[in-house]
């Protein structure tokens, strides 16, 4: 299992989960913000949901209130290297 999440895995994630089409291009964007692409703390939560049960393991507390795809990323693949 990649122990890693990529910038396409979260797009297709907010796809599923928070019903938005985001090219992971977009979110390679070191400037960009989930505000510009319609993405709450709501969609992300979800995503969070998603990831802790996809990895077992709990993801870093107030991941879903990360302002960036890169923020966001950062979290989650400490969260989920960990102990790994």
């Amino acid at each position: 299992m990649n122990q890693h999440l990529t910038h396409g895995e979260l797009a297709q994630l907010i796809k599923t989960r928070a019903g938005i089409t985001i090219e992971p291009e977009a979110l390679r964007n070191p400037g960009a913000t989930f505000d510009e692409f319609g993405v709450d703390s709501l969609g992300l939560l979800g995503i969070v949901g998603e990831l802790e049960n996809r990895y077992g393991r709990k993801i870093a507390a107030g991941a879903e209130m990360s302002k960036s795809p890169d923020e966001f990323l950062d979290a989650v693949n400490t969260s989920i290297t960990a102990g790994a």
